[in-house]
């Protein structure tokens, strides 16, 4: 099973995506995930996409793309794979069907979670992460017990530049504009499948399971 979740930044992609790895054991492949740990690594990857990150611009394709055909090619996903992230625009969606035929691989569905502006700002405006352990919060949902510090380690918590609002909104904007095409991309082709992403994880996640076909 190799699926897409296909959403705005915090629709709650990565959380859905834990939930397929746990059940079907594919992997999560969030490249936010890669790109957040080149930055605090330092690597030569993490010093151009941080500041670009920061602004809340993205990455160049070139970058990204190299980065998921890598992934692709480890042996975890001979199983299937759940891109969380990518592709973004038609153009990196052109450039993964190429990759996919030249890896022997092809798209099961793609799922898009449906959730209105408003309730992604405060998603992830309320954000807040652990510098020493990894530990992710959230003011609202699920806050710490002493406010402003982690529960493991007490360590203040620190809200992350790409989680400000202002940036949030910036992110939205581009998302708009740019990367909500791919729902009439992956229609033509007969992938899409939406979902409302807007209610408990469980419910949500089992939305997820009917539309690729799992339920």
């Amino acid at each position: 099973m190799n699926l897409i979740l296909l959403g705005p930044p915090n629709a709650g992609k990565g959380t859905q995506a834990k939930r397929l790895f746990a059940d079907f054991q594919i992997p999560q492949i969030s490249t936010g995930d890669i790109l957040r740990k080149a930055v605090a690594e330092g690597t030569e990857l993490g010093k151009v996409a941080g500041p670009l990150m920061a602004a809340g611009q993205y990455v160049p394709d070139e970058v990204v793309i190299g980065i998921v055909e890598e992934r692709l090619k480890e042996a975890d996903v001979a199983k299937g794979f759940v891109l969380d992230g990518f592709p973004r625009t038609p153009g990196q969606a052109d450039a993964l069907d190429k990759m996919l035929n030249r890896l022997g691989k092809q798209l099961s569905a793609v799922i898009s979670l449906e959730v209105p502006h408003a309730k992604l700002v405060e998603r992830g405006s309320g954000r807040r992460v652990c510098p020493a352990d990894g530990s992710v919060y959230h003011v609202y949902q699920s806050p710490p017990k002493r406010a402003g510090y982690c529960d493991k380690c007490n360590t203040g918590l620190v809200q992350r530049p790409d989680d400000m609002p202002e940036v949030i909104e910036k992110r939205l904007q581009k998302y708009d504009s740019e990367t909500a095409p791919l729902k009439a991309f992956y229609e033509k082709k007969g992938l899409l499948k939406s979902v409302d992403g807007v209610g408990t994880p469980e419910g949500i996640y089992e939305e997820i399971r009917a539309a690729a076909g799992t339920s």
